[in-house]
């Protein structure tokens, strides 16, 4: 007598039995993974683009600004050409060329996902030819040191629960460091 081969029914029922409780499991951990994710991506497009800021002020020996996202945080008077071309173009590079602008780069795109926000305001920094950065208005100290704090732009995800916050922070100037993810309330 010849013996068939293959799988019975029963045999398939707890095989795909077992494969659905894997999936219930693995899917909200990889959609946690993509958010996380989302989060680090939008925070490593920030930190580029204030590193392509000082790379721009160093090659051209000149004044270049990573904006805000607040028009009066960019712009000390009417007559300050840079910061009042930044307008509320949050991230953006702009590089002021003998009385106008150009920009160096546009608002990263990282920071239009729907689940990632800039939590309170992104600090607007002036990079000088020599690579240190500034608040803008008179260069007194450089930016992240005294009175002028250290945070540049604090990104949270509304999609998370926990570990949803970033923060970039700049030191003396031109140190740039991202900190460790924590737990807040995002908008």
């Amino acid at each position: 007598m010849r013996r068939e081969q293959g799988f019975t029914l029963v045999e398939l029922t707890i095989t795909l039995a077992v494969a659905a409780v894997l999936l219930v499991i693995a899917v909200p951990n990889f959609s946690n993974m993509i958010n996380s994710n989302r989060l680090t991506t939008a925070t490593n497009t920030m930190i580029g683009a204030l590193n392509t800021a000082r790379m721009e002020a160093i090659k051209r020996n000149g004044s270049v600004q990573f904006c805000s996202n607040v028009a009066a945080t960019n712009a000390t008077g009417t007559t300050d050409v840079l910061g009042t071309a930044c307008g509320t173009n949050a991230g953006a590079v702009l590089a002021l060329t003998v009385a106008s602008t150009s920009t160096v780069q546009a608002p990263p795109v990282a920071l239009s996902i729907s689940s990632v926000h800039v939590k309170g305001t992104i600090a607007a920094i002036r990079f000088n030819g020599s690579g240190l950065g500034y608040a803008p208005g008179p260069m007194t100290a450089p930016f992240g040191t005294g009175a002028n704090g250290s945070t540049v732009v604090e990104l949270c995800s509304s999609a998370l629960s926990s570990n949803n916050d970033l923060q970039i922070n700049m030191a003396a100037g031109s140190i740039i460091t991202s900190s460790a993810p924590s737990t807040v309330t995002c908008p």
